[in-house]
This record gives C-alpha cells, structure tokens and sequence, in this order.
C-alpha cells in the first residue's frame, strides 16, 4: 500500500473513532441516551468514505496482481503453452512440426527501457591503424640547428686513367664538385577542440596527440619519397632517384619473355649493381607486393614460395618494405644507408594554445602539430625508380 493512501484511510479512521467518543459522551450526558443527530450523520458520512475508499483499494489491488500474473518469464510462458498442448500433435504424429507465439511485451526491448542493463564501457578511443614502418625508419637521421643542410658531392668526373709506355705522357683525370643545399622546411596541422570536449572526454588530449603525430608521419612520409623539390616541399627520394632504363641501353631491354613484376625488380636490382651499389631495400605498395606472391611459373607453382613460408618478405635477398606511402603500379629500391639522410631541426610536437583567433571568446583552444626537416639526396644513382607497367614493356621480347 502506497504510504499517500495510508495516510488518507488514517486521517479517516482518526475522525470516525473521534466523533464516535463525542456520541459516547452525549449519550452519557444525555438520560434518554440519544445522540445529536448532527453528529450522527457526520460519523455516517465518514464511514461511508471509508468504506468505498477501502473497496478501491482492493480493487486496484487486483488489478495489479492480474497484470504481474500475466507477465510471465519467457521459461513460465513456454511452460504454459506446452501444458496447453502446443506440442502434443507433433508428439502424436499427427504433424511434422509444431510453432506457437510469444507475447511481445515478453522482449527485452518491450520491458527494458533506458540503460537498464549497463553497458561494458571499453577504455580508449579506436581508430583504423596507421603504418607500421615510417621512411625514417629505414634511413639515416641527423640534427641541425641551420635553417639549410649544406654538402658537396661529385658533379663530374673525367678519367683519364689508362696504361701508357715507358716515357709517355700520362692521362689527365678531373673531376667537379659541387655544393648542394636542403632548405628545412615546416611541415604540419592544427585544429580547433572545444573546451568542454577535453574537459569532458577521457584521455582526449593524449588521443589528439598521438593520432595528429601519425598523421603528420605520414605526410613525412609522402614529402621524404615524392617531393618535389618546389619549396615549401621536399625534393623526394624519387624525384632525385635515378630512372629505370627503358631504351636499348638497358642491360635486358627487350629480352625477357612474358615479363612481369619480378623481373623488373630484378632487372633494376641489375642496374644498381652496374653502377656499384647494392640495394638495401625495395620499397613496393601492398597491391604491387601482393601481386608478385601470385605469380606462378609454368607447373603452376608460386615463384615466392618462402613467404608463404612465414619468412621477412625478401626478393633476391633484398629486404621488401611494404608500404602505402608509395603508388601503386611503382617501384623504389636502392641502398637507403648511404643515398639519402633525413635531417630534423625542430622535432615533432604537440602544442595547445587558447590564444588563436577567436578561441578565447568561443570556448575553443587549438592544437598544433609540426616538425622542421630537411632531406639530403647526395647519391640520386644509389636508387632506382620507375613504373611495372613501362619496365615491363622494355623488357618485353620484340
């Protein structure tokens, strides 16, 4: 019983015993013992409100206890419609199956609302993966606190080497160098938060600076292989790379049979070895890597059996990183230890500021993500570059 309706069956019962003591005392004052009739009215009237107050809540009381009865568990509602014979055909033969209907205020979305049963909340914030090896990674990394990366290299060389006879004037050998510089340059991002988004959200602040930081290696990563020399860019590995030879120049031009990927990449590892160098890496997309696992010789077998094997992608030796930042349908190798050098002169970092525009006034601060590098090329023909599909067409039998 609600505690409002005992209440008011109290304050009745309260006033009924106190006029019914008022009758009492009348009758004791009164010789004839009769009573006000008045106040027998009054005491009337209050057990009539009594009553029919009483027999209301009875009645809603089985009201209730009809509706709780009716909402039975889903084992009791099973239990029910079995006893009332839902399978007795089946069990009898008379059919091959047997169905019967659940009320639907019997599911959970019918009986449940809101966040009855509380949810298993995961800590962290998740997010597609960004790549597992950045390009300076795979090459060296120097500091500078210049604003340019300056070094000399060999511009030209002529040899005048040659064996000569006894009282002959030797040969003449020259060679030109040249001084090169790498500008740094700033590259980076910002974006605006709300106030109340990193006081709200959990560990949101360390979330923006990890996610901001891989977002900017990658585009470190886009300015290390193809920038393009136009400041503010990088010049790019590939820009500076040599190119694959696709006249009759090249070693194996027009002389492979049904060429595919492999053979190119043979064919360039061939061109670095003809000017000295030996690869250290072969940079190749996913689709590209992929594609040459699928090659198979004429029995049908694949030409890449030890990968499938579990082994560090490798082809000829040569380590194989896979990775997005280069196009698809392309190709880089090369000896990264000594062709190339990245140079840092302010290092990766995160800052928040609330004084930007109109942070201060909206409730908003920024978050800063940069990095001031320089890219060194000394040695453009410790690499090789170029396109499977022009590669593959140089190679190509006539």
């Amino acid at each position: 019983m609600e505690e409002n309706v005992k209440q008011q069956l109290d304050q009745l019962g309260n006033l009924i015993d106190a006029k019914i003591e008022k009758a009492n005392g009348q009758v004791l004052e009164n010789a004839k013992g009769t009573i006000d009739s008045v106040l027998k009215g009054e005491i009337a009237n209050l057990t009539k409100a009594f009553n029919e107050r009483v027999d209301a809540i009875e009645m809603q009381n089985k009201k209730n206890l009809e509706v709780s009865q009716s909402k039975k568990s889903f084992k009791a509602q099973l239990q029910d419609i079995v006893a009332q014979g839902a399978l007795e055909g089946m069990v009898k033969g008379h059919s091959r199956a047997a169905s019967f209907e659940i009320k639907a205020d019997m599911t959970t979305a019918a009986d449940f609302t809101g966040e009855v049963i509380p949810a298993d909340r995961v800590a962290g914030y998740k997010y597609d993966p960004t790549r597992a090896v950045h390009m300076r990674s795979i090459i060296p990394n120097g500091t500078t606190s210049s604003d340019v990366v300056r070094f000399v290299k060999e511009s030209g060389y002529s040899d005048g080497s040659a064996a000569k006879a006894e009282g002959a004037t030797l040969g003449q050998s020259d060679f030109d160098l040249t001084a090169v510089d790498a500008n740094v340059q700033k590259i980076g991002a910002y974006m605006r938060i709300s106030e109340e988004m990193l006081a709200d959200a959990p560990a949101i602040s360390s979330y923006i600076s990890t996610r901001a930081a891989e977002k900017l290696m990658v585009l470190e990563d886009a300015q290390i292989l193809n920038g393009n020399g136009t400041a503010p860019n990088l010049s790019g590995i590939i820009t500076d790379a040599a190119d694959f030879v696709t006249s009759n120049a090249g070693a194996f031009y027009q002389s492979v049979e049904a060429a595919n990927e492999f053979d190119v990449l043979v064919a360039a590892l061939n061109q670095l070895a003809l000017s000295e160098y030996q690869a250290n890496y072969i940079i190749l997309n996913p689709t590209d890597f992929h594609k040459i696992l699928l090659l198979k010789d004429t029995q049908n077998n694949y030409l890449k059996d030890p990968v499938y094997a579990g082994l560090a992608p490798n082809f000829m030796g040569v380590p194989v990183v896979v990775n997005t930042a280069i196009a698809a349908g392309t190709f880089l190798l090369g000896n990264f230890g000594i062709g190339t050098q990245l140079w840092t002169r302010d290092n990766l970092s995160v800052e928040f500021f609330r004084e930007d525009g109109t942070n201060v006034r909206d409730g908003f601060v920024t978050a800063v993500v940069k990095e001031r590098i320089a890219l060194t090329n000394y040695l453009p023909n410790a690499f090789v570059n170029g396109s499977f599909s022009t590669a593959k067409a140089a190679l190509e039998t006539a």
